[in-house]
């Protein structure tokens, strides 16, 4: 295609997504350098992609992969786990509450305006209203400016997670989303699985630029020309991507040609992909936990301790990852993976199909009863097929399971309005920390803190409550993590929950799409550096 055609392309595309309102007000969309001297574009299929542009607006994988592309953190994890400055170049403890940053000079949103401090207090405001991000800064009492280019963070109390939380931080443009849209809503307003302007508009301080979006279909993106980092190897300079749900078929575009970078890599073509010399195979274990959770507002037997260690005991969990999942999960009997400060290895899964037995027949549940099971078909390596097979084995101690997959968009609907009696659902703590799953899936829900927000099974016990915000405030590592796994032991012997497997993690790349260079354990590549041969 000759640069003429390109341009008359890239001028019709302009036109339709200025009129889609995707541009920030006054941006260009000229033909940047790189584009019209042949810079790379990445071909890039996910089984979906993020059901929103708003970073605040669902606490998910997909959520904070996109944030990565548009936006940009304080700090982020680099390949090897450790903390790296991007926004802020450095930070200093001030005292025990108090954490001072000190943002990069210079960095342009994609609105034309520079980063300031005001832009990181208004931001770590909105989390705070967020209803699914303010349980993380529920321990901070706020922010600071200091001048134009510093700002403090400020915690309630002593907090030893406070960089750990600042890769959450990823700072919006407090001017362009600030006043009314044409409808007469703010243009701030978090809204959940519902249009709103933050949903489809967006400036940021990331890698890339929307330029057209379908919801479901499409999501293409271009490079930043003002993006701040110089120093980055990536020569991406577009991105299309294209959600591919059947795990054989996203297989075959890949293999084909069709597409460069795919995720993730089914465990039954881990091998063949293995073998294929046009391809790179990419795996590492991960710390993301697959749970069940048993709606107790819905099923009175759920309230029952026995019922809940039933069902624990009723799931083979060594089977499900040796048959569905190839080897490439590991059994977890507990919510926190090995390395995390609540890991206890003597909590190891749980399998007995004659004790399962008893404890249904002790709490007056022999005969079993009726349940509703959802989950989601495209969010997790295998998600339906070990619904499944979990439905199959509650069968054998007569729980009988209507089961309802359906794709992650619609998925998390149905999850956050309860609409089920067994839930499936998977978490990483992006904190690196064993308390950041007890505040999502195990604490008592509080739609004023935001703690269990991820609770549906609507468990509570009053100690792994009083546990976890202790854990908040407690410096000494030795300590903190007797408390994390007294936790995990209260859990476990409750079963609170139903914890699978820690899921691993696969990609496929074509050869010299070097994906390798900017991936690591949270599953999210940091696509702004890559570079393609």
């Amino acid at each position: 295609m000759g640069f003429l055609t390109r341009l008359l392309l890239l001028t019709s595309l302009v036109l339709a997504v200025t009129a889609a309102g995707l541009l920030a007000p006054g941006q260009s969309f000229g033909v940047s350098p790189a584009i019209a001297a042949g810079g790379k574009t990445l071909r890039m299929a996910y089984d979906a992609d993020p059901v929103s542009l708003d970073p605040h607006e669902q606490l998910s994988g997909a959520t904070l992969q996109m944030s990565h592309l548009l936006f940009d953190p304080l700090l982020r994890f680099d390949t090897e786990m450790k903390l790296q400055p991007r926004l802020a170049t450095r930070w200093e403890q001030i005292d025990e509450r108090t954490t001072r940053f000190y943002l990069r000079p210079g960095v342009k949103f994609h609105s034309g305006r520079e980063l300031t401090a005001n832009d990181v207090v208004w931001t770590l405001n909105r989390l705070k209203r967020s209803p699914d991000f303010k349980a993380l800064f529920e321990p901070f009492e706020g922010a600071r400016v200091i001048d134009n280019l510093t700002v403090d963070l400020i915690t309630k109390k002593p907090y030893p997670l406070v960089l750990n939380l600042a890769t959450y931080i990823f700072p919006m443009d407090q001017a362009f989303y600030s006043g009314e849209d044409e409808r007469g809503e703010a243009k701030d307003a978090i809204v959940k699985h519902g249009a709103s302007f933050a949903s489809t508009h967006v400036s940021g301080t990331g890698p890339f630029m929307v330029v057209k979006r379908e919801q479901g279909v499409k999501l293409v993106l271009k490079r930043f020309d003002d993006y701040w980092d110089k120093q980055s190897p990536g020569n991406v300079q577009r991105i299309v991507f294209t959600p591919i749900r059947e795990p054989a078929t996203r297989v075959a575009a890949l293999l084909a040609g069709d597409v460069d970078f795919i995720a993730p890599v089914p465990p039954g073509d881990l091998d063949r992909l293995r073998a294929a010399d046009c391809c790179d195979l990419i795996t590492m274990e991960s710390t993301r936990i697959l749970t069940f959770e048993l709606n107790q507002d819905r099923v009175p037997a759920f309230k029952d301790k026995r019922v809940r260690l039933a069902v624990n005991y009723a799931i083979n969990r060594e089977g499900i990852v040796a048959k569905i999942m190839r080897g490439f999960a590991t059994p977890a009997g507990q919510l926190s993976p090995d390395g995390y400060a609540g890991h206890d290895p003597a909590l190891t899964p749980r399998y007995d199909l004659a004790k399962a037995k008893d404890l249904m027949r002790e709490a007056g549940y022999e005969d079993g009863f009726s349940i509703t099971m959802i989950a989601p078909n495209n969010r997790y390596a295998g998600d339906y097929r070990i619904a499944q097979a979990v439905a199959a084995m509650l069968a054998k101690i007569n729980i009988k399971v209507d089961l309802q997959a359906m794709p992650k968009a619609q998925y998390w609907q149905r999850f956050d309005a309860r609409e089920g009696d067994m839930l499936m659902i998977g978490w990483q703590s992006d904190t690196q920390d064993s308390a950041n799953l007890f505040e999502f899936l195990a604490m008592t829900p509080d739609p004023k803190t935001g703690y269990g927000q991820y609770n549906a099974g609507d468990y509570s016990n009053p100690e792994v409550d009083k546990l976890t915000l202790e854990s908040q405030t407690v410096i000494d590592s030795e300590a903190r993590a007797e408390l994390l796994q007294r936790v995990e032991h209260i859990l476990y012997d409750d079963g609170a929950m139903v914890p699978l497997q820690w899921q691993h993690l696969s990609w496929g790349a074509r050869k010299g799409v070097d994906i390798g260079a900017v991936l690591n354990q949270l599953g999210m590549p940091y696509l702004g550096d890559l570079v393609i041969e």
